[in-house]
């Protein structure tokens, strides 16, 4: 047994927070309040099951901040669910909001359940009795918290959401906006689902395009060519994996709880998905290697590593043999605070957590502005775009007596539509907060890590809303 102090999550949190602050000019009781979570509401209430027996169900919401409105933060459904851990998690909201530059404070929700354990028409009453609940205090609302999907939830809870919201607040025009993540044909928006994933990769793609991190690393500029391992097979990991295969990046191996498979030549994540549903498992999978435990791929020799699964993976008993150069933070919390100290040693690069998997909450707030405004984007401008397009494509033709080839042609006329926007709102958001933590690092090199620096940009703004606000004269 180790003699260490074992963290709790939050405390994990409130360790980073701390090791940050003393690289801000902030006074001691401002950051004692940025730090705090404002509102923690536990609840209990019973639901009847199919079998007529009726359980008790615990379920916490927690607003860590209310510098901006509204609160944001996903709801999770997991067995594992407490109130340190939904304070952790609302917490690093508040921060990940700051630093991607949306305009929320923090807020997060789990309901204690095994989501595996319920029929889908419990899952639906516990869902509405909690948003009722929710409701009832004032804990949810487009101007005052908006819940999203996080581990155990998707689209479809968040369609029960809106519709019990929707019930009990008959007329709210902006009704739709109490919670993102939902359905297209319920308000939501396109390009939610792949979010997260995709920010991941823009993300650690504009670290691979800053010439000195790389020439730290002894790694050459770019993704093409880069070998990665990714952990964790659900949304999240599936889409980062997508991207770097489709940009040139060789997937070596992908991990699951039942285990972990590699292939040195690169894995398609959407074989090994249909495998996997086809079998119930990743492993055996065709042309690829077993490794005898999930956590083996964590220890592979890669560029990337990226954790996408649950918190606290990598820790004080795993962390000296992990070999990667780099290492994307696609879960929440997925290095123990004893881990980042080893990687600091070793000089492995951390991308962390709280903003590079901004993806999600980036887009939730295109997701949240749409419902605001009543409007699709791109349904105002697109035909606007393709004609004027094409107008200048039939004046270049025109004058230089040469015709653009059809593909050329098809790229050149393509106006924006929905989807389109939302990739590019979110490029934008990623390459901007990437630069601006490399920034703060660079200019400080007492600062000894990427996490660090992100909490220093995030506690900066948050800082910054709370004095302009005039809470802190």
């Amino acid at each position: 047994m180790s003699s260490q102090k074992h963290y709790s999550f939050f405390e994990s949190v409130e360790k980073s927070f701390d090791k940050a602050s003393q690289f801000t000019k902030w006074e001691k009781g401002l950051l004692e309040q940025i730090k705090a979570c404002n509102s923690v509401y536990s609840m209990r209430f019973p639901v009847k099951m199919d079998d007529g027996s009726i359980e008790v169900i615990e379920a916490y919401r927690v607003q860590h901040s209310q510098h901006k409105s509204p609160c944001k933060g996903g709801i999770r459904f997991s067995e594992e669910v407490n109130q340190d851990e939904v304070m952790a998690l609302a917490s690093l909201m508040t921060y990940k909001c700051a630093i991607v530059n949306v305009p929320f404070g923090g807020a997060k929700g789990g309901i204690k359940i095994n989501p595996r354990k319920h029929s889908v028409y419990e899952l639906e009453k516990i869902t509405r009795r909690y948003t009722s609940e929710l409701v009832k205090k004032n804990f949810i609302g487009p101007g005052i918290d908006v819940p999203a999907p996080d581990y155990g939830t998707g689209e479809r809870e968040m369609a029960w959401i809106v519709d019990t919201y929707q019930s009990l607040k008959p007329g709210e025009i902006d009704a739709a906006g109490c919670v993102t993540g939902k359905p297209i044909t319920q308000g939501g928006v396109r390009g939610r689902k792949e979010a997260t994933g995709l920010g991941v990769f823009y993300g650690i793609r504009e670290v691979l395009h800053m010439p000195d991190v790389m020439e730290k690393l002894g790694m050459t500029i770019g993704v093409e060519g880069k070998t990665v391992v990714v952990q964790g097979l659900g949304n999240v990991g599936y889409h980062s994996a997508k991207f770097f295969r489709e940009h040139g990046a060789k997937v070596v191996s992908i991990a699951e709880y039942e285990g972990a498979i590699y292939n040195e030549n690169g894995l398609n994540e959407e074989e090994v998905f249909q495998h996997r549903k086809a079998t119930g498992s990743i492993l055996n999978f065709p042309g690829a290697t077993n490794l005898a435990k999930s956590g083996d791929a964590l220890e592979l020799a890669c560029d990337i590593l990226i954790p996408a699964a649950l918190e606290n993976v990598i820790n004080e008993t795993n962390a000296d043999r992990v070999k990667a150069k780099l290492i994307g933070e696609a879960a929440n919390g997925p290095l123990s605070p004893e881990a980042d100290e080893v990687f600091i040693k070793k000089g492995i690069v951390v991308v962390p957590d709280m903003y590079l998997n901004a993806g999600g909450v980036t887009v939730s707030y295109f997701e949240w502005l749409k419902n605001l405004s009543h409007v699709r984007y791109g349904r105002m401008e697109k035909r606007f775009t393709e004609n004027m397009n094409s107008h200048i494509l039939e004046q270049i033709e025109g004058l230089t007596g040469k015709q653009v080839s059809e593909a050329q042609r098809k790229v050149i006329m393509h106006g924006a539509e929905e989807v389109d926007l939302v990739h590019s709102g979110l490029e934008e958001t990623m390459i901007t907060a990437t630069r601006e933590i490399m920034e703060i690092w660079r200019n400080n090199p007492s600062i000894p890590d990427m996490r660090t620096a992100a909490y220093v940009c995030a506690i900066n703004k948050v800082g910054v809303s709370y004095t302009e606000l005039g809470i802190f004269p």
